[in-house]
């Protein structure tokens, strides 16, 4: 397919009139199209691009509303040969502006006839002149006494009065014109600063890019590069949205997770309405609990044993499949009187869910349950959430004294390890001593590891609301438990991406 550029006065074309392809290294950019259904941001400054791109053209034929695929700008008319980033704004090749031809608005006909006045204009021009001349020259006065060089006087006076009358024709500059465009000029650069510095302000793309600090404050993410990599996960996914764009929309879950901020000051920041806020959240939260669920998976015996932790190795060889622990996140008091005495903690004397997490030896999350009441005990949760389906022949646990499933573990062939208890002994055996430091030693790891995503997301710190635990129109999940998991990949991205 031949391709040409649109540009009036660019001849560029990529094949030759037999149809051979020039190899002139140019390349053919179409216009920018219009996005209308990926935020209202994004929307207005992809058409300010496309009108920018018609202006820039200056061709009447062209129609915002349809252009066909087949009108397109050669890389002559951009200073590194190719447009753009369509969100960076302020970079010289947002739109062409290179080689670009004066405005093109006249007819065949209009040219015609402006250069037949030209023409005409340019002939009694130079009859005038000659008129002006002999006139000049009938008018410098004669002197009865002429000498020789009076003659050559005579001449340099009248060349001298047509050199000021042909100064005087010579149109000048403007100078409310030349004001007017500067002014013009400072306006825009004026405009192009403001923007950048709202861009900068925004928590957007611009907002994070180049600062680690801010990636770490608002998401709890080591870097830009990981918070892009996850956006870029879950976009396609992502609803659209009127007043927010899709990063926008994934940087605000984060933030709430992460910080816990209040939501009206959220409105604030983003310039929502509570509701808005509330949707989005929640839509968010959905699409990252389901693209992040491979983050949390049980690996392979192989991989396991292959790279296994020397401490580990020391005390219990390759044997060591997974570390469990239970946490508990406060919640208000329920209303219903069963419901309210299935969420009572006497371990922490209130209202609670109890969540089981289980870690490999490397201290990545290979385990996380649904909720269940504070009441429930860690040896009922680990027979009943499913985590024993996951051992092997041979595999090792290691528990707290709470979770007394020796009997559940043995029927998968697979063993835990506890620390012992005194059994109305006055002290443990020696032996038991040491099995029990060693358990102990070992068993911190998924205390840290708790640890470290309650102190990371500030959500699960406080007594969340009753709302957020009422399971998902046809699921069998809540809320909550959504932002437990989610919290929990997060953390194995972020364990990942430090080695």
């Amino acid at each position: 397919m031949v391709r040409t550029c649109c540009v009036v006065g660019c001849n560029v074309r990529s094949h030759d009139r037999s149809g051979k392809k020039i190899e002139n290294g140019l390349s053919f950019h179409c216009f920018p199209a219009w996005k209308q259904r990926e935020g209202e941001h994004v929307s207005e400054l992809t058409k300010r691009r496309r009108m920018a791109w018609i202006s820039a053209v200056k061709r009447p034929d062209i129609n915002f509303s349809s252009i066909p695929r087949y009108i397109q700008v050669c890389s002559k008319h951009f200073h590194s040969g190719k447009p753009s980033y369509e969100m960076d704004e302020q970079n010289p090749d947002w739109v062409p502006t290179l080689l670009m031809s004066p405005p093109s608005n006249m007819s065949t006909s209009d040219r015609r006839s402006r250069r037949k006045r030209r023409r005409s204009g340019a002939a009694e021009d130079h009859i005038a002149t000659d008129m002006s001349d002999r006139q000049l020259e009938e008018q410098v006065p004669e002197t009865p006494s002429e000498t020789p060089e009076e003659p050559n006087n005579k001449h340099t006076t009248v060349q001298t009065i047509k050199e000021e009358l042909t100064s005087k024709r010579q149109p000048t500059k403007c100078q409310l014109c030349e004001e007017r465009m500067a002014e013009v000029n400072r306006l825009l650069q004026e405009n192009r600063e403001l923007r950048s510095e709202l861009n900068k302000r925004l928590l957007a793309e611009n907002f994070f890019k180049d600062d680690t600090k801010k990636v770490t404050y608002y998401t709890g993410l080591p870097c830009f590069a990981v918070l892009l990599s996850l956006f870029n996960t879950v976009m396609p996914f992502l609803p659209a949205s009127k007043k927010l764009s899709q990063f926008q929309m994934v940087v605000l879950t984060l933030i709430r997770l992460r910080l816990d901020l209040p939501v009206q000051h959220l409105c604030h920041l983003f310039n929502v309405s509570h509701k808005t806020l509330s949707d989005t959240f929640a839509d968010t939260l959905d699409v990252l609990y389901t693209r992040l669920k491979p983050a949390v998976n049980w690996p392979e015996r192989h991989c396991l044993q292959a790279d296994m932790p020397p401490q580990f190795l020391k005390t219990f060889g390759k044997r060591v499949a997974i570390i469990v622990d239970c946490f508990e996140i406060g919640t208000e008091k329920p209303s219903n009187l069963k419901a309210r005495a299935q969420s009572f903690s006497q371990h922490k004397g209130r209202h609670t869910m109890k969540y089981l997490i289980g870690i490999t030896p490397h201290g990545s999350i290979s385990f996380i349950s649904n909720g269940w009441g504070g009441r429930a005990s860690d040896k009922h949760i680990a027979e009943n959430c499913g985590i024993l389906s996951n051992l092997l022949p041979g595999d090792i646990v290691l528990a707290g004294r709470g979770f007394d499933v020796k009997d559940s573990v043995g029927m998968m062939c697979a063993e835990v390890k506890m620390p012992s208890f005194t059994k109305g002994r006055g002290q443990l055996d020696a032996k038991d001593v040491e099995d029990t430091q060693a358990v102990a030693h070992l068993r911190i790891h998924v205390e840290r590891v708790i640890s470290c995503m309650t102190n990371k997301y500030k959500m699960l710190h406080r007594t969340v609301p009753i709302t957020l635990l009422l399971t998902c129109e046809g699921e069998e999940t809540t809320l909550l438990d959504k932002i437990v998991y989610v919290c929990c990949s997060l953390v194995n991205m972020i364990v990942k991406s430090n080695p």
